[in-house]
């Protein structure tokens, strides 16, 4: 899919239109050949510049053609919607040429849409733009994450199976995405403040430093979130291990109580004579009886021993 967008006359707000033209912004998701074959050829790039960025595993870099500048930076994206926080990151590409500016990515970027009215004559400031709000993200994905773990915290006391455990692996897992991500965005983020590949005046330059101020806010929350996370796992297991304890523990007080009937039953089901007890037409309601307070006394007592 190929969207194409061009300020107002009047204002800044972004309007779609149809041809690329001066000082437009081509946003690509996951396109067809023939769509990177049209762009590539209106903007007179490279086409394997762009098919290059469109594989899930490309790591974040950057890289100065003669004619244009290219960025990748690793953006978080949930893969499978029926597993919550299950996240994974995919790489989206950012070309800046001469008079206009190319996205493109695998997967359709969300945040990308709240940019409703940007200068698109003013390129680099959008660049930065794009690289803050990708910051910001992953920060809104791990307070989400967070939010997630303190619910799950709290329903896992009394769980006897794997089902949490298994929530907490899946938002290990994206966790270490996460990490990774953010390290190497980091790396593109300050080549670009270090080296000379982009020229940014002042504003620019702010812009830039607070970009580099969020993606390190990431890595420190997310490599936080992480520690913590395995520490859960770890106490989450013994809970698992101790919670499964204590119901053998009541389930085999409750069979020693329960066979306590059956024993006597047994006993005096035998073919043998039971004399004077045999004979009371009270009898079947006497063993009842005994049958019950001798369960009752075991179950006091081995809830006295905390065995029940």
């Amino acid at each position: 899919m190929i969207k194409i967008y061009k300020n107002n006359v009047d204002n800044l707000e972004l309007l779609e239109v149809k041809a690329i033209e001066k000082d437009t912004w081509i946003n690509l998701i996951n396109p067809s050949d023939s769509e990177i074959k049209k762009v590539a050829e209106e903007l007179k790039i490279d086409i394997k510049s762009i098919k290059q960025v469109l594989v899930e595993k490309e790591l974040p870099r950057i890289k100065k053609y003669d004619t244009f500048t290219l960025i990748v930076i690793n953006i978080p994206y949930m893969k499978d919607k029926d597993i919550k926080n299950k996240y994974v990151t995919y790489p989206l590409g950012i070309i800046l040429t001469k008079n206009n500016i190319l996205t493109f990515s695998l997967v359709e970027n969300i945040f990308l849409n709240n940019f409703v009215a940007v200068d698109l004559v003013k390129r680099k400031e959008f660049l930065l733009n794009i690289l803050l709000n990708s910051a910001q993200v992953y920060l809104k994905t791990l307070e989400s994450i967070d939010e997630d773990i303190q619910k799950r915290e709290k329903s896992s006391y009394h769980a006897t199976d794997n089902k949490q455990l298994i929530n907490f692996l899946n938002i290990q897992k994206t966790l270490v995405y996460f990490i990774t991500s953010l390290h190497a965005n980091k790396t593109v983020l300050e080549k670009l403040q270090i080296e000379d590949v982009l020229k940014f005046n002042k504003k620019e330059a702010m812009l830039l430093e607070d970009a580099i101020i969020e993606n390190k806010q990431c890595i420190e929350t997310s490599t936080l979130y992480r520690e913590i996370l395995s520490s859960t796992v770890e106490t989450y297991s013994s809970i698992i291990s101790n919670n499964l304890n204590v119901l053998m523990k009541f389930l085999a007080g409750i069979t020693i109580v329960f066979s306590i009937p059956t024993m006597i039953a047994s006993f005096l089901g035998m073919n043998v004579p039971l004399g004077e007890l045999g004979d009371n037409p009270a009898s079947f309601a006497l063993i009842i009886l005994i049958s019950l307070i001798i369960s009752l006394f075991i179950a006091w007592w081995l809830k006295k021993k905390n065995m029940l």
